[in-house]
């Protein structure tokens, strides 16, 4: 059986867009649609989708709103649909707030270089949160009962290993964190428990539209009790201070008397704006490796290949573990590689951090 998906806008023609492109995918079904929010949590009680898309602006009851419903009263995986406007970053933030597990730019020509890629993406964001592992389908029955869907890739089993030695932590410069699907919420859950003394400078690398960086770094300084600011050539990196990458570009570290960042547009052919690869690279020479790097929640495998050259370099590295990722794709590529020091529970990150630099 294909994955079950209900698609929620109130434009028709957006909605008959939406339909046709996912049900050319022969694992995807949409089995519903509705024209506002109120219609969508009737129609998701009676069809029981495995994903939602859902547009944020309707009448009668906008997305937010429907999605906290749908997540209190039967929650499921959510993808929101956004503009690429500061007013849209703010309000698809919240929608992430509420519950919503992803987003993707309204206007599918901003997320692809052609219509096909784009199309191609969009499947893609659905079948990897119809997979997800932190929600059920009904209440005892874990996600990968459901109904036949197209299988994630394999997972080789790997133990968590004893955690790092406080004193390997202490001699570390900087904590470098990378993750795409579900960042901004994990983000979040780690940034907020951290102290305002927090004794390392943090850099940022959440796969994330350049409208949505400023909105997003803001928040997170509201949120925090660490500084956090979108990054811009020529900061320095400093204690208790999170730099947030750019979304379309790339953050670069540079070494010398103070570590700074440059700030630059990516090489041809990069994937994604901005690369936790790229980042991490970077630090292997400004930072001699000396840094603990994180890899949480996403899709693909962006900073498996950074955080190897990491490793190789003396760096720890931790990643988040399957059961508390929205989309385990990143983390996994780090614990299939055998590069995982610690791999962890979210909730658990923040405090680790805590208790091996403060």
């Amino acid at each position: 059986m294909s994955l079950r998906v209900v698609v929620v806008d109130d434009s028709g023609f957006f909605r008959r867009r939406i339909v046709e492109i996912l049900n050319a995918d022969a694992g995807i079904e949409v089995v519903g649609t509705a024209a506002n929010g109120q219609e969508a949590i009737e129609v998701v009680k009676q069809l029981d989708p495995d994903v939602v898309t859902m547009d944020i602006e309707m009448p009668v009851m906008d997305g937010i709103t429907a999605v906290r419903r749908i997540m209190a009263e039967s929650p499921r995986p959510i993808l929101m649909f956004s503009t690429l406007t500061t007013e849209g970053a703010k309000a698809t933030l919240d929608a992430l707030d509420a519950g919503a597990m992803d987003f993707l730019p309204k206007r599918l020509s901003d997320i692809a270089r052609d219509e096909e890629s784009a199309k191609m993406l969009l499947r893609q964001r659905v079948r990897a949160l119809g997979r997800s592992r932190l929600l059920r389908r009904s209440p005892g029955v874990p996600a990968a009962e459901r109904a036949p869907q197209p299988a994630p890739r394999p997972v080789v089993p790997v133990a968590p290993r004893p955690p790092a030695a406080p004193t390997a932590l202490r001699n570390l410069r900087a904590v470098l964190i990378g993750t795409s699907t579900g960042g901004p919420v994990a983000l979040q859950e780690v940034l907020k428990v951290l102290p305002k003394n927090f004794p390392l400078p943090i850099a940022l690398i959440q796969h994330m539209p350049a409208s949505f960086t400023p909105a997003f770094a803001e928040r997170l300084n509201n949120l925090c009790q660490i500084e956090v600011k979108e990054a811009i050539s020529g900061d320095v990196l400093k204690p208790g201070c999170a730099l947030l990458a750019p979304g379309g570009m790339q953050m670069i570290l540079e070494g010398g008397s103070q570590t700074r960042v440059r700030i630059e547009d990516s090489p041809p052919g990069t994937i994604y704006k901005p690369s936790v690869d790229i980042t991490f690279r970077s630090a292997v020479t400004a930072l001699r490796g000396q840094v603990l790097a994180v890899v949480l929640t996403g899709m693909g495998a962006d900073g498996r290949e950074g955080a190897r050259e990491l490793k190789a370099n003396g760096a720890q590295i931790w990643a988040q573990d399957a059961a508390s990722c929205v989309v385990f794709g990143m983390p996994a590529a780090i614990i299939e590689a055998g590069l995982a020091d610690q791999i962890l529970p979210l909730k658990e990150v923040g405090p680790a951090l805590i208790k091996g630099f403060c």
